[in-house]
């Protein structure tokens, strides 16, 4: 009699953060088909059926275990206040590797310019539940709409101010809108339901799946550097390499010469390769980098 074959149920954000995290799984070594038309994309490893849901949805079906595990953002975990495990914090958002942020924003030519002025306001968002926590905190009493979209618009006529995601604010600049205080700050989490956590083998399935996907997003930001450097050139040479760790050294077939790896930031490239010829450094190849694991 054949064993049954253990699945860890998946859920992936669908909406803003889909591609994103369709694309950092792919770097970290998973084949991910997706139809147009179908909301379980398919996992080249058998063990794993996924399911794409919207990321405001995600942590409910986490922790009702419908779901075992999931990608969603920490706003909506707030958003819901579910009772989940959190797994992982894993910095990527719609556009770039920065957490994204909830904000008051108000039309330029508003009379509101701190949130004790919103009392008897109304603002409208999406992120209803948190913000009127948020306001009740500060015992703000507000009147908070459900936008269902287009909340850039709604100021002034149908809201006097709204709470709105942002990466970059040039979306709110765009709509004459500025920014009045920052509520919240959110990135991607990878979630688990408490009980998937406590199996072994779904704890074990979860953690493989978060290191690869660490080690995607540690490479986002890195390249590795090959040269070759003669002996002369060689403390001069690694002066200059701020590596992660030491680099490493290997002796050419050439008596004298030594090849050097090492893995660096991208942003300091364009800087750092000029400076490396001129220390003696030779044949440089920069290459891509597909996880980098501490």
């Amino acid at each position: 009699m054949k064993s049954k074959i253990k699945i860890l149920r998946l859920g992936l954000p669908k909406g803003s953060l889909q591609e994103s995290t369709l694309k950092l799984f792919r770097k970290a070594g998973y084949h991910i088909s997706v139809s147009s038309r179908s909301y379980y994309p398919s996992f080249d490893d058998p063990a794993i059926e996924s399911m794409l849901i919207r990321a405001q949805e995600m942590a409910r079906y986490v922790e009702n275990g419908i779901l075992d595990c999931g990608l969603t953002g920490y706003d909506w975990i707030m958003e819901q206040g579910a009772d989940v495990h959190e797994v992982a914090e894993l910095n990527y958002a719609k556009e770039g590797l920065r957490p994204v942020k909830w904000v008051i924003a108000v039309p330029n030519d508003s009379k509101i310019k701190s949130v004790k002025d919103l009392d008897g306001k109304r603002v409208a968002t999406e992120l209803v539940g948190f913000t009127k926590r948020y306001l009740k905190a500060k015992k703000i009493k507000a009147e908070i709409d459900f936008s269902w979209g287009a909340t850039e618009v709604k100021p002034p006529h149908l809201a006097d101010a709204i709470v709105e995601l942002t990466e970059t604010g040039a979306s709110l600049r765009a709509n004459n809108l500025r920014i009045v205080e920052t509520i919240l700050e959110s990135s991607t989490r990878f979630i688990a339901n408490k009980k998937a956590w406590h199996d072994r083998w779904k704890r074990q399935k979860m953690e493989n799946i978060v290191m690869l996907l660490k080690g995607a997003l540690a490479a986002e930001e890195k390249v590795g550097l090959k040269m070759n450097v003669s002996k002369k050139d060689l403390r001069r040479v690694m002066s200059l390499l701020p590596a992660m760790h030491s680099p490493t050294i290997s002796a050419l077939s050439d008596e004298g010469w030594y090849d050097l790896d090492v893995v660096i930031d991208e942003k300091i490239i364009c800087d750092l390769i000029p400076k490396l010829k001129k220390a003696g450094a030779s044949g440089i190849v920069e290459y891509q980098l597909n996880k980098v694991i501490p």
